[in-house]
């Protein structure tokens, strides 16, 4: 039992900060998703995909074509009409509207990445969790056989004398709150199976849990989506702020215009003509407004900036807490291997007084079900310890 105690420990848990999953069973992290969310996530990739081809053609004009029909008393008119108006130079705009769109792109990929991130976590974290309930439930059956126990030998003492009825009262509402916690425990276990369900639709008991462990904080910070994701707005911002400025420096556009109509006389072909117009258009716009809307860009271009700078304080200080908290688990798991060896060693005496007819089986079972509680401890604070380090997974690239 020790040693499997041992196998568990993560060693050296402070010497490197950064997240490296391995899942322990042939099933994929996303595996864990229904259907329905990774056909939802499939959709928001290819919608983002398409959104942003859109918008880097967005500088294309569209070519206007146009068919009329005139009615006439003594004959009909056909009429054809192209046009094409296209910007051809704008001080850097078309340039920049297109490294905009792929910007965005890879702003909404993070983004969508991130929402995939966090599905995947919260369904770990509900598998965790039913596990961690399964444990409690264990742990107060133990609990109740040793409260059944306590029972057993105050009524004995009762009998006896040695004691007023006042113990056995205790006994039996200490046996009672331990029977109220297994039922609390088992509706929790059903409302988390079926929180559970609405983002998986496998049998959690199919899901092997993870195991994760931390390494280097350097590339957790570079790795970090949300800081990722603010580094890609910042990049958004700033091809805004600078496309705001070309939006009122003179652009120069390409015209072309073809014309063509015909008269038609008893369905007959009379007369034709057609129209050719093309040339070159130099726009100077001239706006009250240009600075404003050029300062309010760069604003929200220099606002982003600094809202990176204290996202990263926060993922930082984040990870300062994480690490405080595995530190406290930690702790924990030690005085609970402590407490187990130390019943390790006393069930070795009383075994020996029980031969010497000094102890009752009673007293040994007592001792024995403390000891397994300290090992559901153990598996405890092993579980609570991996949902800390995949929230913090859940954060990387």
């Amino acid at each position: 039992m020790m040693n499997n105690f041992k196998a568990i420990k993560l060693n050296k848990l402070f010497l490197s900060l950064f997240l490296l999953v391995s899942i322990l069973h042939s099933k994929t992290n996303q595996d864990i998703l229904s259907n329905n969310k990774l056909d939802y996530l499939n959709y928001l990739e290819d919608e983002n995909k398409e959104n942003s081809e859109k918008l880097e053609k967005d500088w294309i004009n569209p070519i206007s074509l146009s068919l009329a029909k005139n009615f006439g008393e003594d004959y009909d008119t056909n009429q054809v009409r192209i046009g094409i108006n296209q910007s051809i130079f704008k001080n850097g705009g078309i340039y920049k509207a297109i490294k905009y769109a792929k910007s965005l792109y890879r702003y909404n990929k993070l983004d969508i990445e991130n929402t995939k991130k966090n599905l995947i976590k919260d369904a770990y974290v509900l598998l965790f969790n039913i596990h961690i309930t399964d444990l409690n439930i264990k742990k107060n059956e133990l609990l109740l056989k040793n409260n059944n126990i306590n029972i057993d030998i105050k009524k004995e003492q009762i009998f006896s004398g040695l004691l007023d009825t006042s113990y056995l009262d205790n006994a039996i509402l200490e046996s009672n709150k331990t029977k109220n916690n297994l039922v609390e425990l088992k509706y929790k276990k059903i409302e988390l199976n079926n929180t559970f369900k609405n983002l998986s639709n496998v049998d959690y008991k199919t899901f092997s849990l993870p195991k994760l462990t931390l390494n280097n904080k350097k590339e957790f910070l570079k790795n970090n989506l949300n800081l990722l994701k603010l580094k890609a707005n910042i990049e958004n911002k700033k091809y805004i702020w600078e496309m705001a400025r070309t939006q009122y420096l003179p652009t120069l556009n390409v015209k072309y215009d073809y014309l063509k109509y015909f008269d038609i006389h008893n369905k007959h072909k009379i007369k034709h003509s057609s129209t050719t117009n093309y040339g070159l258009v130099l726009n100077i716009p001239l706006d009250f407004r240009s600075f404003n809307v050029i300062e309010a860009q760069k604003i929200s271009y220099l606002k982003n900036k600094l809202n990176f700078q204290n996202k990263l304080i926060e993922e930082e200080n984040l990870f300062k807490t994480k690490l405080a908290k595995l530190d406290m688990i930690k702790s924990k798991k030690q005085i609970a291997q402590d407490d187990y060896k130390l019943y390790e060693s006393l069930l070795k005496v009383m075994k020996e007084e029980q031969n010497a007819g000094t102890k009752t089986s009673n007293e040994i079972d007592i001792l024995l079900n403390s000891q397994r509680l300290k090992s559901i401890d153990l598996d405890i604070y092993e579980l609570e310890e991996q949902i800390e380090l995949l929230i913090l997974y859940s954060k990387l690239q």
